[in-house]
Formats: C-alpha cells, sequence, structure tokens
C-alpha cells in the first residue's frame, strides 16, 4: 500500500466512490487515492471484505472511509450504493469502476451464465452506477476511471466473456467520455494486461486444468508469450487512476490508457 504522505495531499476535500474496492486493484486505487487526501467510500459484495479494507484504507489517509456491502449485478444493489454513499457524503468529485471479474472458458462448452454474470457486474453495473452518480459529478466537475481491460482490443479464444465485456464497456465509456464535455466531467479507462488479483490467479486455475498443467506452468508460459518482464501488480493500475484524477491530467481526456508492461503489439 502507498505511504501516508500528509505533506502532499491533491485529493484533499474530494470525494471518491470505489466499486470492486474490497481486494486487487480497486483496494489499491482506494489506499492510493486516500494517501492523496480523498475521502473514501468502497463498494463490494462481501462485508468482512469490505471491513478489512476499510481498515487499509484508513491506514493509507487520513480522511473518512465508509463502505457498503451489496450485489452490484442489481439495479437495486446499484441504488442502494448511491444512497449509502450519500447517506455518509454530501458530494461525489470521483467515481472509478473496478467491479467484474469475468469467467476464463472454451467454447462452445461455455454458456449464457458466464456471459450473463461478466456483463452484469462489470458492465451493467459500470453503467447504471455512472449513471447514478452523474449529477454530482456534473456538480463537482469530476473524474470517472473505468478498469477495463487488455482483452477489449486483444480477443482471445480462451477468455471470450472477457473479451466481449471489455469491449463493451470501452465503447461505453468513449461514448460517454463525449457527454463528459459537455458536463465537464473528466472520463477515461485503463487497460490493466496480467496483473497479480485473486481474478488472474482463477484464470490461471481454470486453464491449468483445462490443459492439465500447474498453475506455475501457466504462469510462467503467458510471461513468456507475452515477452513481459514480470506479472502487474495492482499498485501498477492504481497509480495511473490516482493521476488521471488529479487536475494536471485534465487534459487526458477520452483515453484508454494500456498497462500491461508492452504486451499488446498494437499500436492504438
Amino acid at each position: 500500500m502507498p505511504a501516508n504522505n500528509l505533506t502532499s495531499r491533491p485529493l484533499s476535500g474530494r470525494v471518491a466512490v470505489i466499486s470492486g474496492a474490497s481486494r486487487g486493484i480497486g483496494l489499491s486505487c482506494a489506499c492510493h487515492l486516500a494517501a492523496a487526501g480523498a475521502d473514501i467510500m468502497l463498494l463490494a459484495a462481501h462485508s468482512a471484505r469490505l471491513q478489512a479494507a476499510a481498515q487499509d484504507v484508513h491506514e493509507a489517509g487520513a480522511g473518512k472511509v465508509h463502505f457498503c456491502a451489496g450485489d452490484l449485478r442489481t439495479l437495486e444493489g446499484c441504488r442502494n450504493a448511491h444512497a449509502a454513499h450519500f447517506g455518509h457524503f454530501d458530494r461525489c468529485d470521483i467515481f472509478i469502476h473496478s467491479a467484474g471479474a469475468t469467467r476464463g472458458g472454451v467454447f462452445p462448452e461455455q454458456d449464457d451464465a458466464d456471459y450473463i454474470d461478466g456483463f452484469a457486474l462489470k458492465f451493467h453495473a459500470g453503467v447504471r452506477l455512472a449513471r447514478l452518480f452523474w449529477p454530482a459529478l456534473r456538480s463537482a466537475r469530476g473524474t470517472i476511471v473505468m478498469i477495463n481491460g487488455t482483452a477489449s482490443r486483444t480477443p482471445s479464444k480462451s477468455f471470450l466473456v472477457g473479451g466481449a465485456v471489455n469491449a463493451a464497456l470501452a465503447n461505453f465509456t468513449k461514448g460517454l467520455a463525449e457527454q463528459g464535455l459537455a458536463d465537464d466531467v473528466n472520463v477515461n479507462w485503463i487497460n490493466p494486461g496480467l496483473t497479480e488479483t485473486d481474478r488472474l490467479t482463477t484464470l490461471f486455475g481454470t486453464r491449468a486444468q483445462e490443459e492439465n498443467k500447474t498453475i506455475n506452468e501457466i504462469r510462467d508460459e503467458r510471461i513468456e508469450q507475452e515477452g513481459i518482464r514480470r506479472i502487474g501488480q495492482p499498485e501498477d493500475i492504481a497509480a495511473l487512476a490516482a493521476f488521471l484524477c488529479l487536475p494536471q491530467a485534465r487534459h487526458i481526456h477520452g483515453a484508454g490508457i494500456t498497462v500491461d508492461g508492452g504486451a499488446t503489439r498494437g499500436y492504438f
């Protein structure tokens, strides 16, 4: 977690809501924003994990930290999260959407349930939360950062759900950025590559089972295949997300930024 730096708090007075914030990239984003002075609302499904995450975020910064547990796959869950936020805070300056762990699988065996669940949490929750918080973000001249994924631009037969969901979220976010120009809300998205999260471990485990290999063998193969030095860390993504919330990043708008150690070969 980032060190608490009370001498430089550029987000002091700002309030951020972060989905998928109980672990991984979402939690790291929360800690980075807290260290920069922001007050934080954490959203995720599991109350116990959120309670532990809130302690980590509190240790990273000196501001207020609250959390709301609920199922963001549903409209009701998103509405409850929105209501909980404004039960604690009177504004929202930053929305970071990091919820969603789509499942790997092999076509055509992978059935509808994986696609429906993938879109429900990552895509529909992102759309709904952005819509619910938009009036407050517009009033605050705020910032949205969607945590997406490189599969949006690099389809794979073993990650069809993730690729489809990420592509849809990237398209939505690019379009939302146009509305952001009209309403003075800054909108960007980040495409993480291989990043050390529970989600990646699960994906590696699925592939290891399918290919009758160990997780370490799959891990080493992926590093070699992608030609990268190491697996990314949540802090690699969070540092960029935090920067995109600063005034200095205001001219970065409607951009999808890849953080993958150089794995993506395309230049666009």
